[in-house]
């Protein structure tokens, strides 16, 4: 079997500052931008990657979830325990300043974790976890 991961999906729910998070601090590429006010659909992804992509959909726009779970998801973005995602690059100290420049929450500081891998974490504008490990 031949499979690889094309998209991701985190949530948004403020189309403008996503952008400025992931195409102006991250860099990414903006891919498609559908959809218009804050029902927006935007994908973006590292340069020269044009086979990996995030999806940056507004949250709970299924037309099947209820008010209730609405609420939840509402809820859990604003603590920030809805989404996540794991990135990498091969120059974390770097990276973590330029992201950090970037008027971003920081969660933590590049650390060397006691699993081995060394990583750091910010906070998008939706609340989502962005952690980036340093690979060598």
């Amino acid at each position: 079997m031949d499979i690889t991961i094309h998209t991701s999906v985190l949530p948004q729910d403020d189309p403008e500052a996503a952008l400025v998070f992931y195409r102006d601090t991250l860099g990414f590429e903006v891919r498609s931008d559908v959809g218009s006010g804050a029902m927006r659909w935007i994908t973006v992804g590292p340069a020269g990657q044009p086979g990996t992509s995030i999806l940056l959909a507004p949250p709970a726009a299924d037309p099947g979830i209820t008010e209730d779970e609405r609420r939840t998801v509402a809820e859990m973005m604003a603590k920030g325990t809805y989404g996540w995602i794991l990135l990498a690059t091969q120059d974390l100290d770097a990276t973590f300043e330029k992201v950090q420049a970037g008027d971003t929450e920081v969660i933590q500081e590049p650390t060397l974790q006691p699993y081995g891998v060394r990583d750091c974490a910010f906070r998008d504008p939706a609340g989502n976890q962005i952690r980036i490990q340093e690979v060598r």
